[in-house]
């Protein structure tokens, strides 16, 4: 047996960082929502515990990818003595701040508890998810999130679902590295979800993401220029960012104006993700 399962891409609609822990890790504050661009996983059971991953995304190898990993993850929580071949199809692009691997990871949670019979619940996934990446857990749980703490600790919210458009500026960005630059502001107030209702919010990240890299900051000038009614703006660490349309007609007329050097997406925010709504 074999099935497609997707694994959306998500964007930030803010994003501070509010401290940092003794073991390195940042606390945060975010919102997290999903949009209908979706990497592709399909899965077929084996008979041997091997887990095999055939990927359009060669930059990584097959053993350091987070769907391999998970799926590891998941066999040693359980025990189980079931394997799986996996082939991904990429879309989401890498090092874009949109969550691809993550949400790579957070499907082949769900869809492997499925296949092998574990019966798992999603709280169980989401805390295997949590020691796989910190992203996880959120695209496991499948709805539109405030979170704190590390992004483990979740808080579903029902922002507006506008249409979106997503320009990837054709540059990747080390989540790694950009946590740790001097400039990086990490005591940034605690808001709430009413200060984020009212606009009382930012990307941290945005203002050193643009003086680092310049084509960022022209995917960001531009949008702005566009739709000078709508905020621009930065989802997670970079490269990608967004701006919010009146609708999908809209979005397809900014979309047409980007440069070839941009790669523009019309996408659907999403509260709810597709991941399921969507297997087969």
């Amino acid at each position: 047996m074999t099935a497609r399962w997707l694994a959306p891409a998500k964007i930030n609609l803010f994003l501070h960082v509010t401290g940092r822990r003794a073991d390195g890790y940042h606390t945060l504050q975010t919102v997290y929502q999903f949009v209908d661009l979706c990497d592709v996983l399909t899965f077929a059971v084996r008979d041997d515990n091997d887990v095999k991953l055939t990927s359009s995304f060669a930059e990584v190898p097959p053993e350091e990818n987070l769907v391999v990993r998970a799926a590891r993850a998941l066999q040693a929580h359980t025990g189980t003595r079931s394997g799986a071949d996996i082939e991904l199809l990429k879309h989401i692009p890498a090092g874009g701040g949109l969550g691809g691997g993550s949400s790579d990871a957070a499907t082949t949670l769900v869809a492997l508890n499925e296949f092998w019979r574990l019966g798992l619940s999603i709280k169980e996934l989401a805390e295997i998810g949590v020691t796989v990446s910190a992203d996880v857990p959120v695209f496991v749980y499948g709805q539109s999130m405030w979170a704190e703490g590390i992004g483990d600790k979740l808080t579903p919210v029902a922002p507006i679902e506008p249409w979106y458009l997503v320009v990837n500026p054709a540059v990747q960005i080390s989540t790694a590295l950009i946590f740790n630059v001097p400039e990086l502001s990490r005591n940034t107030q605690p808001i709430t979800i009413r200060d984020f209702m009212d606009g009382r919010c930012m990307n941290v990240f945005e203002p050193i993401v643009r003086a680092r890299y310049p084509e960022v900051a022209a995917a960001l000038d531009l949008l702005r220029k566009l739709n000078p009614e709508r905020r621009a703006k930065m989802s997670g660490t970079g490269s990608c960012v967004f701006t919010a349309c009146q609708s999908e007609e809209h979005a397809q007329e900014l979309c047409a104006q980007l440069p070839p050097s941009m790669t523009g997406y019309v996408v659907k925010g999403r509260n709810f993700s597709p991941l399921y709504d969507f297997s087969g």
